[in-house]
């Protein structure tokens, strides 16, 4: 991995949603169709930024706020909004665009903490995340927040 290169904190992918996806409706996306896709956008965004594998640690309030369409075109918001020594919150906001009406709706947010590994899936060093902007700084201050309600939880059980 090369420390001098600008690391992309940030990642968008749109995908349309084919007929095999649909839940027992078949008119709706199965949610755990857009589980799988978070996955590999959470995937996408963390190597990218890293320049490493990386492997899915937890996932935070999947929240789905509403269905998506079979036939609509669906968007994926990739950020790293936090960086520790080995991890990094990815934050995902999923945007659903329906292609007859072009109606658009937030559908989906969720926080995914991915861990970089390397070939041999070795656990790796994260490069610091650089904050820029208002937004950069909001989003890296919620995932501390975040993070601190997750290990809360585990330390009371």
């Amino acid at each position: 991995m090369n420390n001098n290169v600008k690391r992309e904190k940030s990642l968008t992918m749109t995908m349309l949603m084919t007929p095999e996806k649909a839940n027992f409706t078949g008119k709706n996306v199965h949610g755990g169709e857009i589980l799988k896709m978070l996955d590999q956008v959470a995937y996408a965004c963390a190597s990218k930024y890293t320049g490493y594998h990386a492997v899915t640690l937890s996932v935070d309030m999947v929240l789905f706020k509403n269905p998506i369409k079979v036939g609509s075109l669906v968007t994926f918001h990739a950020s790293v909004n936090y960086t520790g020594r080995t991890s990094m919150e990815i934050g995902i906001k999923v945007i659903s665009e329906d292609t007859r009406d072009n109606s658009i709706k937030n559908t989906n947010v969720c926080y995914f903490t991915m861990v970089a590994v390397d070939e041999d899936g070795k656990v790796m060093k994260v490069p610091q995340i650089e904050l820029v902007t208002e937004d950069d700084k909001r989003r890296y201050n919620d995932a501390i927040k975040r993070k601190e309600i997750r290990m809360s939880s585990r330390h009371s059980k």
